[in-house]
């Protein structure tokens, strides 16, 4: 049972999720939060990883370090997604079980199932058709992820949890507008037209893919509810069930970080649209009693007040 002076150790706490994580956990009263950052400890590094986790000995592990990043960085650099991926998660899972930590949550991506599988994407369609080309590498790593948790559980009893969040984006983000994800580019790069740095806001392809998105708090919010919650399932999507094109989410950001300003897109059809379409079956996640819950106009204003805080 995992109570308020549990030991838990959030892998990857300066990320994205990861700190979204610490900041929930925090809020919430749990007072035995532990964390270490990447020039303390080599999560790629197998012995190092085993000895941390037996000198910590926590009661739950949350494993929401990973190398992200959008199409253009998945593509280029296919061998350190791949390789980086598969070693930190190998490394924290099996040294779990070697230390004999039972319960743990392997944070997972949506871009695990199949391009063109049909929608919404239920757990039951992984493995049931090919990826999309541009970041195979680094859904092949978290699918070996999730495959790993069903296997541990099934041969060692153990309690992993595996939840493959949709596109997630807020406070903390990366929005390098080559490495960054869509969302977040589009943040920076509306930003900029409000800004007069740029004239026109570019979007790779033609802007029609449909894509769902959801905060990171709302994230952080289902790993603690699931973190308490007895389920029978290994694999658990979390989304809001909603999805638009790409183009009307440059419009909507447009309205609420730069109201008033007509917004002109030029499409860069020499860059690649990735899936047509991605929205997550989510009935499995509410069948347990969560939901998300944040609005993603008030998702949109704190995620643009991080942004301009630390880039202005």
């Amino acid at each position: 049972m995992i109570d308020k002076n549990s030991k838990i150790f959030v892998a990857g706490h300066n990320g994205l999720v990861g700190s979204a994580i610490v900041r929930k956990l925090n809020r919430k009263g749990y007072r035995n939060i532990i964390t270490i950052n990447r020039s303390r400890l080599d999560l790629t590094n197998q012995n190092k990883v085993l000895n941390f986790l037996k000198k910590k000995k926590p009661k739950f592990i949350f494993v929401a370090a990973a190398k992200v990043g959008g199409i253009y960085s998945n593509n280029k650099y296919r061998a350190e997604y791949i390789f980086n991926n598969l070693s930190i998660q190998n490394n924290i899972i099996h040294a779990a079980f070697k230390c004999n930590i039972k319960d743990l949550i392997f944070l997972g991506s949506s871009c695990v199932y199949p391009k063109l599988c049909n929608q919404p994407i239920k757990e039951e369609y992984l493995l049931n058709g090919k990826l999309e080309k541009t970041n195979e590498p680094y859904a092949v790593a978290k699918i070996a992820g999730i495959k790993m948790c069903e296997s541990y559980n099934y041969q060692y009893k153990t309690n992993y949890k595996c939840l493959m969040p949709t596109n997630t984006f807020g406070p903390n983000d990366n929005y390098d507008p080559l490495n960054s994800h869509f969302f977040p580019s589009l943040i920076r790069k509306i930003h900029n037209l409000k800004n007069k740095k740029t004239k026109n806001l570019v979007i790779w392809g033609d802007g029609s893919p449909k894509r769902e998105i959801i905060f990171v708090d709302d994230i952080a919010d289902a790993c603690i509810f699931f973190m308490k919650k007895k389920i029978k399932q290994t694999l658990i999507n979390i989304g809001t069930g909603k999805d638009y094109t790409i183009r009307e989410y440059a419009f909507l950001i447009n309205k609420i970080i730069n109201p008033g300003k007509k917004l002109k897109i030029k499409l860069d059809k020499t860059k690649p649209n990735g899936t047509p379409r991605k929205v997550l079956n989510i009935k499995l996640a509410k069948s347990y009693g969560w939901e998300a819950k944040t609005d993603i106009k008030s998702a949109i204003e704190i995620t643009y007040k991080d942004y301009v805080k630390k880039h202005n």
